[in-house]
């Protein structure tokens, strides 16, 4: 492993350093909420001013060598890692055939589904995981963000309006394929795996993702009032696009009682399922990275979010303090969620 970190780190730094960039380029259009809970974000560090004739740095140029990571038999190169021409894909036993706007997209309109949200629908912490959502509700999402429905509290999370622009590009048939094919796949048990803590390792932010300090910076800080959610298998694996590295969410001690505590007070299991499963449009949750459903919850807070349904939520999510959310998240990510086979098939009215 550490020889394809050795053949991908100018590749990493140069894609992470893109992504910080595109984000801070140009001011917030809206404030951001001064309660805003940044750990859900992976608030970034201001870019460093830019050095006068500077060239723009660029990825490595393809040699042909091909990669490989430990548990696939695949070997991609690092075009391919790119996502050129299709998505990046370690695992195709995990899913069947994929439609076009899941694996190729339709260059430059919209791009591949399959290579930021991964080709088993998984996602990670810095966007959603579709895997096990129903139709009905991918098809609802998709409508949000075309109109202007769904939105971030945090204006700088920039993903959220290349998102936007995807959904406003792609068309009905499309947005049917994949939401359909991302339908049929689980999320499988221990993808998020929750550890009570009062000290959290050391971390960095890059692309809006924690990664635990190596070598002399290492160590450890205590976790306040946050949760760290962090690649199980580290900064290679995840650069890497491996569908089957998860994460490890640390969050304090006693918050996952607590958040079941607040779950039964908030009676979420009436609409999300006893386990939460989710039940017909109404999504899942059991499971899912605890950044991203923190995101959520602020978001109907803060009325970023304002589509179909989110009447039902705001009342909800109005009520909850900041560590509220850290609990709740803690506990909806410590959930086992639903067994494969076992999906939401109701239809939209």
């Amino acid at each position: 492993m550490r020889k394809i970190h050795l053949a991908l780190v100018a590749f990493s730094f140069v894609a992470l350093a893109g992504y910080a960039f595109a984000q801070q380029a140009a001011a917030p259009a809206r404030p951001v909420p001064p309660n805003l809970p940044e750990w859900a974000w992976g608030v970034m560090p201001p870019a460093p001013p830019a050095q006068p004739g500077a060239a723009a740095a660029q990825p490595p140029a393809e040699d042909g060598t091909i990669l490989h990571i430990e548990g696939s038999s695949v070997g991609l190169t690092r075009t391919q890692l790119r996502g050129i021409p299709t998505a990046p894909d370690w695992h195709p036993e995990d899913h069947g055939p994929m439609p076009d706007i899941v694996s190729k997209g339709r260059m430059p309109a919209v791009r591949a589904c399959g290579f930021c949200h991964l080709p088993n629908g998984r996602g990670r912490p810095e966007n959603a995981a579709p895997a096990g959502l129903s139709v009905a509700y991918f098809t609802q999402q998709m409508e949000d963000f075309k109109n202007g429905l769904r939105r971030s509290s945090d204006p700088r999370k920039a993903n959220v309006n290349t998102m936007a622009g995807f959904a406003r590009e792609a068309t009905p048939e499309e947005i049917k394929a994949a939401a359909e094919y991302f339908a049929a796949l689980p999320i499988p048990q221990g993808w998020v795996k929750v550890k009570e803590v009062t000290m959290v390792p050391k971390t960095k932010i890059a692309g809006n993702v924690y990664f635990e300090l190596e070598g002399a910076q290492a160590g450890k800080e205590p976790i306040g009032n946050r949760v760290i959610e962090v690649p199980e298998h580290g900064q290679e694996r995840f650069e890497m696009r491996d569908g089957h590295a998860g994460y490890i969410a640390y969050v304090p001690v006693g918050a996952v009682k607590k958040g079941e505590a607040l779950a039964k007070n908030l009676q979420c299991s009436l609409c999300h399922g006893a386990n939460l499963e989710g039940l017909g449009p109404v999504p899942s949750l059991a499971g899912r990275s605890p950044s991203y459903m923190a995101r959520q919850l602020f978001d109907f807070q803060t009325g970023a979010r304002h589509g179909l349904w989110s009447d039902l939520m705001k009342p909800i999510a109005a009520k909850m303090t900041a560590e509220d959310l850290v609990n709740i998240t803690a506990y909806i990510a410590s959930k086992n969620p639903p067994a494969a086979g076992v999906q939401q098939t109701a239809r939209a009215n």
